[in-house]
């Protein structure tokens, strides 16, 4: 775990949570746009969560620029939504803003990257914020929030089981597990039809280890392996106890169907983040819910959550200068103007990565978050520091070998040898 990471989070935090900087409301300059120049921008999101809250902020900023329309395409949940974007970048019709996740991605993806490095919101950024869209001195993203993820759990449930303790290790979530069954409740909502909830959670084992960025290496320079990596040989355990104490037909059910699982307390826990805030808060307002770690064996460092900027908005350096001076209006008016900052902090509940941006009610989920941030107790998001940025590739290379485990076409072996050859295969491209 980077030291030097969680404490400059931490204070970030800390400073979002006591003040706000009216400084940032002089981002945005006005400039008025005659009907006859009237400039069509597209965006791609890949926020399905927000999907309805971010076209109400689209339509807000059209209202207050008249020469201006935003047509967003939304795409994400189960969509193979990476291979859409590619194909329209590659035949020159990509959106003017999108989102890229940095790191080795971002230097996949450098040719569509224009330079933000002069943009005023930069000023108010958490620093950290930055780094993975960083390089060769240039800053290419604007980070869109700060997630963090975890077993998001059920208070009444666990209550009414009588769970008293709420569980840090592995033995413990086993021992909270029965207590629901015995009560009637299902432990687990899981919805592993989905490729990247899967690579969710085995970034948990990458995030274990000692030094996940040394790890990695290891892995690439093939001095290191997961065939025989204890870590992910308790992942694998603990995928066995969400399939144990789960719902039936988990490789059938998908995002929304897990989630209103739920929502609907038909379970008590469910893997997910901070992202299904507005989810939850439109199926069952005021849900009296909180984080427990993904415990994957019974170690004190179990503790913890899984935090960091999930990806960055970016504008297309292929666009016509007209359209990328448009975008980069519309991105710092999202971070600086009133009903900007409102939208990102009261609709889409994110957690901001800028410390101008006051943090009041974001929910219970963004609550616990903010609280373990502070405590230092988090892990890292690995994904994209995969080789070539391949979070996709991985996401679905793994994923299918998980599900095939999940479905007892392979064991337990073979499951950790597929995974290890999904990385080799990668790493050699």
């Amino acid at each position: 775990m980077n030291k030097k990471m969680l404490l400059l989070f931490w204070i970030g935090i800390l400073i979002l949570s006591l003040f706000a900087c009216e400084a940032g409301n002089e981002i945005v300059k006005k400039e008025t746009i005659s009907e006859d120049q009237k400039i069509t921008l597209e965006v791609w999101n890949r926020k399905v969560e927000i999907s309805t809250q971010f076209e109400k902020m689209i339509q807000a900023y059209e209202k207050e620029n008249q020469g201006v329309e935003l047509i967003v395409r939304t795409v994400g949940g189960g969509v193979d939504d990476r291979t859409d974007l590619i194909a329209q970048l590659a035949a020159g019709k990509g959106p003017d803003i999108f989102t890229n996740g940095g790191y080795e991605e971002a230097k996949m993806w450098s040719e569509y990257l224009e330079d933000l490095s002069d943009q005023p919101w930069i000023e108010y950024a958490l620093e950290e914020a930055l780094a993975p869209m960083t390089f060769d001195d240039n800053i290419y993203g604007m980070p869109i929030s700060l997630e963090g993820y975890g077993f998001i759990y059920n208070k009444d449930l666990f209550k009414e089981a009588g769970i008293e303790t709420l569980p840090k290790t592995l033995t413990e979530l086993i021992a909270a597990a029965e207590k629901l069954e015995a009560a009637g409740i299902t432990p687990f909502a899981i919805g592993y039809y989905e490729k990247w909830k899967l690579g969710h959670l085995i970034n948990i084992a990458f995030a274990q280890q000692e030094d996940p960025d040394a790890f990695i290496k290891g892995l690439n320079d093939r001095t290191l392996d997961i065939e025989h990596n204890q870590t992910f040989k308790d992942l694998v355990r603990l995928l066995d106890v969400s399939i144990r104490y789960g719902n039936e037909n988990p490789l059938t059910t998908d995002y929304n169907m897990e989630v209103n699982l739920f929502a609907t307390e038909r379970a008590a826990m469910i893997q997910q983040g901070n992202w299904i805030q507005p989810m939850l808060d439109q199926q069952s307002p005021k849900m009296n819910i909180g984080f427990l770690p993904i415990a994957i064996n019974d170690d004190p460092k179990n503790d913890a959550l899984a935090v960091g900027v999930p990806n960055y908005w970016v504008v297309n350096k292929q666009s016509p200068p007209e359209k990328k001076k448009e975008a980069k209006k519309f991105l710092n008016w999202m971070v600086s103007s009133e009903e900007g900052k409102q939208f990102i902090t009261e609709q889409f509940k994110f957690i901001p990565a800028f410390k101008h941006i006051e943090t009041n009610d974001l929910g219970p989920l963004a609550n616990d978050i903010i609280l373990y941030a502070k405590d230092g107790k988090t892990l890292s998001f690995n994904w994209f520091k995969y080789p070539g940025g391949a979070r996709d590739e991985f996401d679905h290379e793994f994923g299918l070998a998980m599900q095939a485990y999940i479905d007892k076409r392979i064991n337990h072996d073979q499951l950790l040898q597929e995974l290890q050859k999904s990385w080799e295969k990668a790493a050699r491209k």
